[in-house]
């Protein structure tokens, strides 16, 4: 489940914690509990960056809709 907190970051702040997250991961090093801990914290990143792009998506099938009904209209 998403918190609070990870809605309200923007899509770059989620892509860019998702990178260090990412980058910390293949650097290794850590223990096991610490490599879930991130691989969770990266799931949960990916949701939000998810989320924002289907938002665009959909803002822009809106907006293609929209003119496309105000060109068949004129």
């Amino acid at each position: 489940m998403t918190s609070k907190v990870d809605e309200a970051l923007s899509y770059e702040q989620a892509r860019d914690e998702l990178i260090e997250v990412v980058r910390r991961l293949e650097a290794g090093g850590t223990s096991l509990e610490e490599s879930l801990a991130l691989w969770e914290r990266g799931e949960e990143l990916a949701k939000v960056c998810r989320r924002w792009l289907e938002g665009a998506r959909a803002r822009l099938d809106a907006a293609l809709a929209e003119e496309e009904a105000a060109e068949d209209a004129g």
